[in-house]
């Protein structure tokens, strides 16, 4: 089995806003170039599970269009982390005392109020344990935090609890990579 972490294409958003799980629509040109990029890379016959987030079903209604032999499914553990009162805030707007406070308790800290890393690791890992057990190739439509906890999982690391452990490096837009082979 293989599977295939894909973000999706660039969403319609000022740069530098905090937007982790609303629901927010990619741009058109940007999704069909990664759709057609990504028709040529995964393989046939893959099972393809995507964020129910507009901006991946963009991507994935486009790719499915282009490659039919691909199966779909909407799996809402693949949303992005939740980041509560954060949401569609600016970066630089937000407080440096909550910023400071999530870096300072990584894993347990609710930044935003709603939802902790530990919290996103745990989902992420439960689509994990039940992909690593189905036949066949895989495919992610989803985002930069669920693919950093899914890299971090497939290294056997399932909790994380300083902000140093979170991987830096993250796909660009409609990019994609394959986490692991079997």
């Amino acid at each position: 089995m293989s599977l295939w972490l894909v973000r999706h294409a660039q969403p319609v958003v000022e740069a530098g806003v905090c937007y982790g799980m609303t629901d927010l629509a990619a741009d058109v040109a940007d999704t069909l170039r990664a759709a057609t990029a990504l028709a040529v890379t995964v393989p046939t016959g893959a099972f393809l599970l995507t964020s129910p987030l507009q901006r991946c079903d963009q991507l994935a209604q486009c790719l499915c269009g282009l490659r039919p032999d691909l199966t779909c499914k909407t799996d809402a553990r693949l949303v992005e982390m939740n980041f509560g009162c954060w949401e569609g805030q600016r970066w630089d707007a937000i407080p440096r005392a909550a910023f400071d406070q999530w870096m300072a308790e990584f894993g347990s800290h609710a930044f935003g109020g709603v939802e902790t890393v530990d919290a996103l690791m745990q989902r992420v890992a439960a689509i994990w344990d039940e992909s690593v057990q189905s036949p066949g190739d895989q495919v992610w439509i989803t985002h930069a935090g669920v693919i950093r906890a899914a890299t971090l999982i497939a290294q056997g690391v399932r909790q994380v609890t300083r902000a140093d452990q979170w991987p830096r490096d993250v796909l660009a837009f409609g990019e994609c990579r394959l986490l692991r082979g079997g």
